[in-house]
């Protein structure tokens, strides 16, 4: 007897449908699983055949094969397992179906009691069954609130194998079904970081001209590289960024949470994930956790970070194959894994927060202590940090330590709540202007949206003409200027852009000309003094 049922696997962040084929003749009992299986799915066996008779059913003598089609297509884990476990159940006549299974989608891990195990990636199912027009779905019920994201399907949320034969025998005693749909009710904030919620900017001290930086990287969506000796605030100012940053859309949301259920790092009473991620790996993390990857490719950070912030404290720590394996993802805002049968593309669009001390000692820029580095090891130390890496962050900020005064009698910043006001509201300027072109925020704007949104007179012309030359800056990097001085003006509610928005946007560029246009013996004097040099 034959039986043909339907389920589903997640490749990258995307899904495909597989059939369950079950056939079963007479013969020595032998039970074949084929159509690439991995190892998770070969033991399905002996899950599906204790789940059967712990549920009051018998497991068939005879041939029994299974086949997960199409066969070229690389299956992994256990979510086919109840499908199997019907298929079985179907093929050895102890049960009638009375449902039409084209129509469905069968998804769970069995335990050996018959108990329904949740599953990883349902998001990127749901969304491919309402594209290819199946309507019903059995899930396991710890599932749940992750199915009420997606509307116009019928879910059947199952805790047991005997449930999930109910729905396909249409029996009066089967489960109800829910109607998923995105409930604002069934949110549940969620980040991998908590705590970072639980801070303030106020808490910030002496550090104005950094906290000003980071306003206006988070209005326009700017990478920022915050470099300075130890102790002097770099990682207390990035961990608070967070906090100023306006909530995901409904599209980014679901987008986030698809990522992170595929992941297997969404918590099964979580909803919607309204707050953006931050991530923040150790320095010592591979470069497959990071970029993604992997026999069985999965998201990295980078693609966790998708919506929200990367932060990569100690910068130059990392293995500089994952700095320099940044570049796509800067440039591009996605990450291609390429495998030999396999070409996946993972989104990343984030924020880069990078923090980073100015040589190996720390203190080349401290006025008040000695660096002990030569020039050699200071160079040794910089080679990890790229040109073109360095000409795709936005924003570069010097972050000095605090003098004994500063600390004691120094006001504390602005509140986060009164910066992310501030940030919220030239966002909004930004997503009215440049909606109708597919992107929300300066720091995406192409040359042509460049050209027409940073209109200069001839004095902010000859001032970046004068920038370019003593700079040397590339063509990359004068444009990364006008995006910030555009986002500086937005923050203002200013329509054009002046001379003091060019300045204080040049001023965010000095780290790059330090670092390879200026002897490493030579301290750095202030920014300030640089940028009026100009004029």
């Amino acid at each position: 007897m034959f039986c043909r049922l339907q389920s589903a696997t997640v490749i990258g962040v995307d899904s495909s449908i597989i059939e369950i084929e079950v056939d079963l003749k007479k013969g020595f009992p032998l039970q074949t699983i084929v159509g690439l299986p991995d190892p998770a799915i070969k033991e399905a066996r002996e899950r599906v055949n204790s789940a059967i008779r712990n549920t009051g059913f018998l497991f068939p003598l005879g041939r029994l094969t299974v086949n997960l089609a199409p066969a070229d297509l690389k299956k992994e884990g256990s979510i086919f397992d109840l499908a199997i476990a019907l298929g079985i159940l179907v093929v050895s006549g102890q049960i009638t179906i009375k449902q039409n299974l084209a129509t469905f989608i069968i998804l769970g891990e069995l335990s050996l009691d018959g108990y329904i195990r949740p599953i990883h990636g349902l998001l990127a199912i749901l969304e491919k069954a309402r594209e290819i027009n199946i309507k019903n779905i059995i899930i396991p019920q710890e599932n749940c609130k992750e199915a009420n994201l997606i509307s116009g399907l019928t879910v059947y949320p199952v805790k047991f194998l005997k449930e999930a034969i109910d729905i396909i025998m249409d029996s009066e005693e089967k489960v109800p079904s829910i109607n998923s749909a995105v409930k604002s009710d069934n949110t549940v904030c969620f980040s991998n970081d908590e705590d970072n919620y639980s801070r303030d900017f106020s808490e910030v001290r002496g550090q104005n001209f950094a906290v000003r930086a980071v306003e206006i990287a988070a209005a326009g969506g700017h990478n920022m590289l915050l470099i300075g000796s130890p102790g002097s605030g770099k990682t207390m100012i990035a961990s608070r960024i967070p906090t100023i940053l306006p909530e995901m859309t409904e599209d980014e949301s679901i987008e986030t949470t698809k990522i992170y259920s595929i992941a297997g790092l969404l918590p099964v009473e979580t909803g919607l994930v309204k707050r953006r991620p931050f991530r923040s790996p150790h320095h010592t993390a591979s470069e497959i956790s990071i970029i993604g990857g992997g026999k069985n490719p999965i998201p990295g950070e980078v693609t966790l970070s998708h919506n929200g912030i990367l932060f990569l404290d100690e910068f130059t720590e990392f293995k500089s194959s994952i700095i320099q394996s940044l570049r796509q993802p800067l440039e591009s805002g996605s990450i291609t894994i390429a495998r030999a049968d396999a070409r996946l593309v993972f989104p990343a669009r984030f924020m880069l927060i990078a923090s980073m001390n100015p040589c190996p000692c720390g203190y080349l820029f401290d006025s008040d202590k000695i660096c002990r580095c030569n020039p050699a090891q200071i160079n040794k130390y910089y080679m990890k940090i790229s040109g073109p890496i360095l000409d795709r962050i936005d924003i570069q900020v010097e972050v000095k330590p605090l003098k004994a005064f500063e600390i004691v009698e120094s006001r504390s910043s602005v509140p986060s709540s009164v910066i992310g006001e501030r940030v919220l509201n030239a966002r909004k300027i930004q997503k009215e202007r440049l909606s109708e072109f597919g992107t929300t925020l300066n720091s995406l704007m192409n040359i042509e949206l460049v050209k027409q949104y940073c209109v200069l007179d001839k004095e902010m012309e000859e001032l970046l003409y004068t920038a370019i030359k003593k700079y040397k800056f590339s063509a990359r990097s004068y444009y990364k200027v006008l995006k910030v001085a555009r986002t500086i003006a937005d923050l203002d509610s200013r329509e054009c852009l002046r001379k003091e928005d060019i300045l204080e946007a040049l001023s965010f560029r000095e780290v790059e000309n330090i670092l390879y246009n200026r002897p490493y013996s030579e301290v750095w004097l202030g920014t300030s003094n640089k940028v009026n040099n100009l004029l």
